[in-house]
């Protein structure tokens, strides 16, 4: 065990002291603030938050940067600029899947601040979640439908950050996804990655126990977050049902659903929908496959549980 622990922490270290960037982004969550606790240059840090809704991310932010000396810069964005940067990463990503949209949102504005400031490349702790199991649901599963599913999660994860900073033209680094800490990350066995710890049950266990003398036990045992969470932006969700009415919502899913081949099942996906329809054809027409979304009838891989296009789970 502290043979894994050691090299769980040099390999990190290592990987993040091989990327010469200028700026991290910085929620405060476990990802980030291991990062931040590796940096060994001069590094700005940004932090996204919903300015008219409730977040959680700003303090922990806080913390890790004052506790590695790193200058925060602080995102507030109001519900407009939330909606503008929504059809801005609709664009990018040619998706209306709410999930992915209020994630990247996130991505997206703290990006842009990076690069309107000056900045010229972001860490991102992308791929920690799906090396490490960090996601929510890994904790319901058995070590063996774990072990699987991983497996599975390997061969089809993307990161919609790649396509984001493209867009905007900053340079991304995601020291989690270098070779050396991905492939030894999967060799790590599932039940030292879903472990229980005092009597609770924690995904990312082993990189948690790697860094828990480098971070404060409020961030190394701080539970998943997802973006859209800790910033904010999750408060679209019910903005978006007050803003459009239920007359409007039945009459318009009908006739996409009807015209389109596309079950729309809440406002939100209505509102994003049509944003997606500004610019990209309706989702049946984009790829030809015999599998297809029972939702939107986007073409799907044989064996996915999970529509990219309209966010559906499980399929």
């Amino acid at each position: 065990m502290q043979e894994i622990l050691q090299q769980i922490k040099t390999l990190v270290t290592k990987s993040v002291q091989n990327h010469e960037c200028d700026s991290i982004a910085l929620s405060g969550g476990l990802d980030s603030s291991i990062l931040a606790s590796c940096v060994d240059r001069k590094t700005a840090a940004f932090v996204l938050i919903a300015k008219d809704f409730t977040s959680t991310d700003l303090v922990h932010a806080q913390l890790a940067a004052k506790l590695h000396d790193l200058k925060l810069d602080i995102i507030t964005a109001d519900v407009d600029c939330l909606l503008s940067a929504a059809e801005n990463t609709i664009k990018i990503l040619g998706v209306f899947n709410p999930i992915e949209i209020r994630n990247n949102i996130v991505v997206y504005l703290t990006m842009k601040a990076a690069k309107e400031s000056g900045f010229k490349s972001m860490m991102t702790g992308d791929g920690a979640d799906e090396l490490f199991a960090g996601y929510n649901f890994f904790k319901k599963m058995s070590t063996k439908d774990l072990e699987k599913d991983l497996e599975r999660i390997w061969d089809v994860m993307h990161f919609p950050s790649r396509a984001i900073s493209k867009s905007i033209g900053i340079s991304l680094h995601t020291p989690f996804l270098d070779d050396d800490v991905s492939e030894y990350a999967k060799k790590i066995p599932p039940e030292f990655k879903v472990h229980d710890e005092k009597g609770t049950k924690y995904g990312k266990w082993i990189i948690r126990k790697a860094f828990e003398n480098d971070l404060p036990t409020s961030i190394v045992w701080r539970d998943k977050s997802a973006m859209q969470d800790g910033s904010g932006t999750s408060g679209l969700t019910s903005f978006l049902d007050g803003m459009i009415t239920d007359s409007a919502f039945a009459k318009k899913s009908r006739h996409y659903a009807e015209k389109e081949q596309v079950i729309l099942s809440s406002k939100e996906s209505l509102y994003y929908y049509e944003l997606y329809r500004k610019y990209f054809d309706v989702p049946h027409a984009i790829a030809k496959s015999d599998f297809k979304c029972p939702y939107c009838n986007y073409s799907l891989k044989l064996g996915s549980h999970f529509c990219r296009m309209c966010g559906s789970f499980p399929i």
